[in-house]
């Protein structure tokens, strides 16, 4: 007759080795290990508040002193490079040098923004014709190959090059070189979480620009947004113009 009860007492005499138990006891570990690191593992935007260089009340102060500064150091400096780009954008399509765009700014307001015109002159007409095209949902609009792109213009945004008149607007105060991208939409086509994105400046460049992410909704870019500004410190500024000067070098601008 089977004896369920002598064949339990048997199994548990039966020890695994001490060899297997320290094995499996050190992978176990290792296991513990690697799950602990990835839990704190933090993007690199987040910053300690330790290490947040110049956030506190004087850090806006100096960010402005800074903008002023660089923009108007970059502006002579690149001077002979937009009169350069204005010739050739003339030679190149019919229109006028610059493109002027209303965009959203610090609370809401909104305000001109400078680019040098990369588009047909008609662009803004026949959007429509092409609305079923865009990657993007509405009021984003984002087309793969946009056919309003001229053959200049595809250099121009490929090397960001016409994003230099942005400057001028960092000396009027409606942009900062660091901040949230502003957008073309008005705050009235907001969902209330998206408006705390307007309690800073908007930048010339910012966190979704250099996080190797482009073609995204606006929800997320909203969210690196959110993070930038917990995160906002001179020490985070300087980490962004530094990877977008990498990512210019690299030809990763807008395409």
């Amino acid at each position: 007759m089977f004896n369920v009860t002598a064949v339990r007492e048997q199994s548990r005499a039966v020890r695994m080795p001490q060899i297997y138990r320290d094995s499996l006891s050190l992978q176990q570990a290792r296991q513990f290990r690697a799950a602990k690191e990835l839990a704190l593992r933090k993007p690199w935007y987040e910053i300690s508040a330790e290490m947040r260089v110049f956030s506190g009340p004087g850090y806006l102060r100096l960010k402005r002193l800074i903008d002023l500064a660089a923009s108007s150091f970059l502006l002579l400096l690149i001077l002979p490079v937009l009169v350069l780009c204005a010739i050739a954008i003339k030679l190149d399509s019919p229109g006028p040098v610059f493109f002027l765009q209303q965009r959203t700014g610090l609370g809401g307001k909104r305000f001109k923004i400078f680019k040098l015109r990369t588009m047909r002159k008609d662009a803004d007409k026949i959007k429509q014709q092409y609305a079923h095209l865009s990657t993007l949902s509405w009021p984003d609009f984002k087309i793969p190959d946009d056919p309003r792109i001229t053959r200049l213009g595809k250099f121009l945004r490929k090397t960001s090059l016409d994003e230099l008149p942005q400057f001028l607007n960092v000396i009027l105060g409606d942009m900062s070189l660091v901040g949230p991208r502003p957008t073309s939409f008005a705050s009235s086509t907001y969902d209330l979480w998206h408006t705390a994105r307007l309690g800073i400046k908007p930048g010339i460049t910012g966190l979704w620009q250099v996080s190797g992410r482009s073609d995204i909704e606006f929800d997320d870019r909203v969210r690196l947004d959110l993070a930038y500004i917990r995160n906002v410190s001179l020490a985070l500024d300087i980490k962004i113009m530094f990877r977008t000067v990498v990512a210019v070098l690299k030809k990763e601008g807008a395409s």
